[in-house]
């Protein structure tokens, strides 16, 4: 196969972990026989230093011609003043609305060799398997905001706002992938307090009836869901909730294995390139110190060969060989727990060692 991958490391630790999914990704090109182009572009708050615009429009017409695009991170301090005129989250968002990228999978995986990297009870934790979708294009991150008045009147708002036809697409995408799984999924929503979760809830309930009546169905609050993430997470199997709720909850979710540094995601939309990523940020307090954990970003380089280049077994690989390296009690800063920690490109090699089928 001959594929086109667009690298945007971003800020932070972004280029770092960047380029620890390369080298794998480099890797299972050559044992499997692929050709795999790679381009970098910027984006983020080195793309308002180079150009004024956390996402230009070279990097947006890059990722509309590429197969697959692998983010790091964005953002920082340098960036973070409220009353800037862009900052470079904008250009996720805006990255998301120009690819259509409408489902955000979140695999929550527990690693066996990682249970007792949690912070929470082997007991409530072993055996945790919860695959997150995320609604990314509508929703309060995407609703008219604005500010009126001064001083101590001074106001501000944001709509959060969803069409029938955006919870149909997330909600059916869900119980695709929870057919293929243990058939349950669970919506999460606020639809005592919340209009649009009303609506929410109203459509999901109809297209789980009428088109997919062998999934098992329920609904739970978003105050309940956080609730239940941390006492009783063994029994969610697929969830689906929107876009503000699922960052939250899914960051919460990331302390089930121990770490943010384990989580990838995946951004999909319908038949464009899909953009993958790990879940957490740019930590730019670590950035540039050798300790960032890469492996969410490569976890994310194997949903990028699952569900972009329908590389089952490629994807496998780079999975069987995280989880052997985690075997052999490799283990960063992030998931060391007091033990020795190895650094990022110690990791990175590590798993392209395994892949080669080499001895660590």
């Amino acid at each position: 196969m001959k594929a086109s991958i667009i690298l945007l490391p971003g800020d932070g630790i972004g280029p770092e972990i960047v380029a620890q999914a390369r080298l794998v990704l480099e890797n299972v090109a050559s044992q499997f026989g692929h050709e795999f182009g790679f381009a970098s572009h910027p984006i983020g708050g080195i793309a308002i230093d180079e150009f004024g615009d956390p996402l230009p429009q070279a990097t947006i017409d890059a990722c509309k011609t590429s197969d697959a695009i692998m983010l790091g991170a964005v953002g920082g301090p340098k960036w973070d003043d409220p009353s800037a005129k862009t900052r470079p989250e904008a250009g996720l968002l805006k990255i998301r609305k120009e690819l259509g990228l409408f489902a955000n999978l979140r695999p929550i995986r527990l690693f066996a060799e990682l249970v007792d990297a949690s912070p929470l009870k082997r007991e409530i934790i072993e055996g945790t398997d919860i695959l997150f979708l995320r609604e990314l294009t509508g929703g309060i991150y995407f609703g008219e905001s604005g500010r009126s008045g001064s001083g101590k009147d001074e106001a501000a708002f944001q709509s959060m706002i969803y069409s029938v036809g955006e919870v149909e697409r997330i909600v059916r995408l869900a119980a695709k992938a929870a057919q293929g799984r243990d058939g349950r999924l669970t919506s999460v929503d606020k639809a005592n307090v919340l209009e649009p979760s009303r609506l929410w809830r109203q459509t999901a309930a109809r297209v789980m009836a009428d088109e997919f009546p062998d999934v098992k169905y329920d609904v739970v609050l978003v105050d309940a869901m956080a609730m239940h993430l941390i006492n009783r997470p063994k029994d969610f199997d697929v969830v689906v909730t929107g876009n503000m709720f699922g960052d939250i909850l899914t960051d919460a979710a990331s302390m089930l294995p121990g770490s943010l540094g384990m989580l990838p995601s995946a951004s999909l939309g319908d038949g464009g390139p899909g953009l993958y990523e790990p879940i957490h940020g740019s930590a730019p307090d670590i950035a540039g110190k050798g300790i960032a954990n890469p492996l969410a970003t490569i976890l994310a380089a194997a949903m990028m060969l699952r569900h972009s280049l329908n590389l089952n077994a490629e994807a496998e690989a780079i999975e069987a060989a995280v989880q052997q390296v985690l075997a052999d009690g490799l283990r960063t800063a992030d998931i060391a727990r007091g033990g020795e920690a190895t650094s990022t490109e110690a990791m990175g090699a590590a798993v392209v060692q395994r892949l080669a089928g080499a001895q660590v």
